[in-house]
């Protein structure tokens, strides 16, 4: 076959494909180089020199960029005073009735029916419930949160199926991945409790962060249903999310479920926002109990 000497020492056709040699065309070299470039980028994200939290030099390699110190399990959420079904904190049981129900609560503002969370958001939990939702490699934190999950988890309760938060379909495609579903997964293996995606969100709505209790309760009014309500129907329900704030989506999500059929709704999450409001103003009256909880 005729052909020419090829600059790095190979012979190359006159139709320009490579017959043998050192030298690659262009793109080939650039291809090569790109995928040098991100196996390099890969081996620092799985093999990295430090902590991704505190900065401690690691020492052993495995699939959580993280220390033994920083994976341990943080303080569980044992508050001296709180509200027997949303779990808000209060610095004295004034705001609480004989039932320990608090004034939201005995109102019927809660649509849920109990809630747990394994710790407070702050400090360390909440700097690794930031890293595990934004961070793509930070993804086998499910399994260490699923372990927090499980000792939260109220083992003195039967559910039939435990149903992770939805994302809009548009940000499951930005992130990739939804946080609550894996939580979900990873404690369904711990207590065999099976997990049922029958909740969809119907539209996209703003973040709730730096939004009033009451933009939020109106940014998730009637964002959420269930396609379809005989998935339900009569079961007991564990809604899982990563955090729990004011607790309008879980609401918004408790309503959803019963309306569908559910005859119980409860909240597990991996961490709850904690205020502890003035005790003057929560004993004050029931309006002053009302304004003040965080639920």
């Amino acid at each position: 076959m005729a052909g020419f000497r090829a600059p790095g020492g190979g012979v190359q056709s006159r139709e320009g494909r490579c017959v043998f040699s050192s030298f690659r065309p262009a793109k080939t070299v650039f291809r090569l180089s790109w995928l040098r470039q991100a196996g390099a980028r890969s081996l620092a994200l799985l093999f990295p020199a430090d902590c991704a939290l505190c900065g401690v030099e690691l020492l052993t390699a495995g699939p959580i960029p993280l220390c033994d110190a920083c994976l341990e399990p943080p303080e569980p959420f044992l508050p001296e005073y709180c509200c027997a079904r949303c779990r808000a904190v209060f610095l004295n049981p004034a705001p609480l009735d004989q039932h320990g129900l608090c004034a939201l609560c005995r109102l019927g503002a809660t649509a849920y029916d109990q809630c747990w969370s394994y710790g407070l958001h702050d400090g360390r939990l909440r700097q690794l419930i930031h890293l595990f939702k934004y961070s793509p490699y930070m993804r086998p934190l499910a399994a260490v949160f699923g372990r927090w999950l499980d000792l939260a988890y109220p083992r003195t309760d039967r559910f039939d199926a435990l149903v992770p938060m939805p994302l809009h379909w548009w940000k499951r495609l930005r992130r990739g991945f939804n946080q609550s579903e894996l939580l979900a997964r990873e404690l369904s293996r711990r207590t065999g409790v099976p997990v049922r995606r029958v909740l969809r969100r119907r539209r996209a709505t703003a973040a709730q962060a730096g939004l009033t209790h009451a933009q939020r309760r109106d940014n998730v009014r009637n964002a959420f249903e269930v396609p379809h309500p005989a998935a339900v129907r009569g079961l007991s329900l564990l809604l899982i999310d990563d955090v729990l704030t004011t607790g309008s989506t879980v609401n918004a999500c408790a309503r959803a479920l019963k309306r569908a059929g559910a005859v119980r709704v409860s909240v597990l999450t991996l961490s709850r926002a904690g205020r502890q409001p003035d005790p003057r103003i929560l004993s004050a009256s029931p309006i002053g109990w009302a304004t003040g909880v965080t639920a």
